[in-house]
């Protein structure tokens, strides 16, 4: 398969004109545009040509969760996220003890990695349930336990050790020893925590690099405190944040990126079953959930996730005025580093796999997507 004329994506984050070769699942060729030739020729001409997307923070879509800890409500993540450009994706957990876990996991194993349904299965985000309570959100309180690298060697095992990252609050008993440990095995992220700018350093020097969901869960970033966020803004390698226009406010998406730069942020859907559904009563986590308009809350008005997915986050971020480069940066090349999936996915480059859109250039919907090398 032939892209020709296209405004190809780079992995430095810019644009130029090319085209591009496929061969089975990998991207073979890129060359000036107008000079491949082939029997299969997609024309690309006014089309901006990226990568496909890279969620790293999703519980669940089109009515089903991850954590339903079944290969049928994987499939159906799959299938939607595949549909909007999310080529790829951590199915990201709740916090629950350890036997429910265990059949999460042992539920998925089948499913990573596997091609043919959409977007591709690629390991695990394990949010919970290493957790403050104080800053628990939409996560049940009565799983949260302090760190326990022990349970998560065992959680590890058991996913085929297909955990790409684990969540913990630094403060917490035994978070430091945790930290130390499991940063040896996935990327480490700070989060639900009540940390102290001191605290969050202590888990960053541990070997933790990542930020959940930034300002969401956390303490309010003050001139005096500046807590995990001004942390964050010294040693994380990355931080997420969600760009729905309900978690944060525009002002603040665009604060991130001013002050993390191009190279560190990570756009996130952070979405739970009722993304790509009509509004009404869901579930998250064992805990009700009512959606209305976009917006996803407990019985308590408390933000349980969001409902928008990844490709509507970095639409989003650029109408909020982030610059199409940078978000689309954040929507790709960035995630995929920030779980060492760089290697595979997240940018147009030869020997890459090809995960392919092709985006209009006024909506920046995908009018063509290619999921390891297969139009969808």
């Amino acid at each position: 398969m032939i892209i020709k004329n296209g405004h190809i994506f780079t992995d430095q984050g810019r644009f130029m004109q090319a085209d591009i070769k496929l061969e089975g699942d990998r991207i073979v060729e890129i060359a000036p545009a107008g000079t491949l030739e082939g029997d299969e020729v997609i024309d690309a001409t006014g089309k901006y040509v990226t990568p496909g997307f890279v969620d790293i923070h999703i519980h669940g879509a089109a009515g089903s969760d991850f954590c339903d800890a079944t290969t049928e409500d994987v499939v159906k993540m799959s299938r939607y996220e595949g549909s909007q450009g999310v080529t790829t994706f951590l199915g990201t957990t709740m916090a629950f003890d350890e036997e429910i876990l265990t059949n999460v996991f042992e539920a998925a194993k089948p499913r990573f990695y596997q091609d043919g349904e959409g977007a591709v299965l690629r390991g695990v985000n394990m949010e919970g349930p290493f957790f403050n309570k104080a800053k628990k959100g939409a996560q049940a309180e009565k799983y949260i336990i302090d760190p326990d690298f022990e349970m998560f060697q065992r959680l590890y095992e058991k996913s085929g050790k297909n955990i790409r990252l684990v969540d913990v609050s630094p403060e917490l008993p035994g978070a430091l020893y945790f930290i130390r440990k499991a940063s040896k095995l996935c990327t480490v992220s700070i989060a639900h925590t009540c940390a102290t700018y001191e605290e969050a350093k202590a888990g960053f020097a541990a070997g933790a690099t990542h930020t959940t969901h930034l300002f969401n869960a956390m303490p309010a970033f003050t001139h005096r405190a500046p807590g995990v966020v001004g942390a964050a803004a010294d040693d994380a390698a990355h931080v997420e944040i969600i760009s729905d226009g309900i978690h944060l406010h525009p002002a603040v998406v665009r604060a991130v990126f001013a002050m993390f730069g191009n190279d560190r942020v990570c756009l996130i859907s952070d979405s739970m079953r009722a993304a790509g559904m009509p509004n009404g009563e869901y579930s998250l986590g064992g805990q009700k959930v009512f959606m209305n308009d976009g917006k996803a809350t407990l019985e308590d008005g408390t933000i349980a996730g969001s409902a928008t997915c990844l490709a509507e986050c970095f639409r989003r971020a650029v109408k909020f005025g982030v610059p199409l480069e940078t978000a689309l940066k954040a929507a790709t090349i960035n995630p995929a580093k920030a779980v060492n999936l760089f290697d595979e996915v997240g940018s147009i480059t030869t020997g890459k796999r090809a995960d392919v859109l092709l985006l209009n250039k006024e909506t920046l919907q995908p009018e063509t997507i290619i999921i390891g090398g297969v139009k969808q």
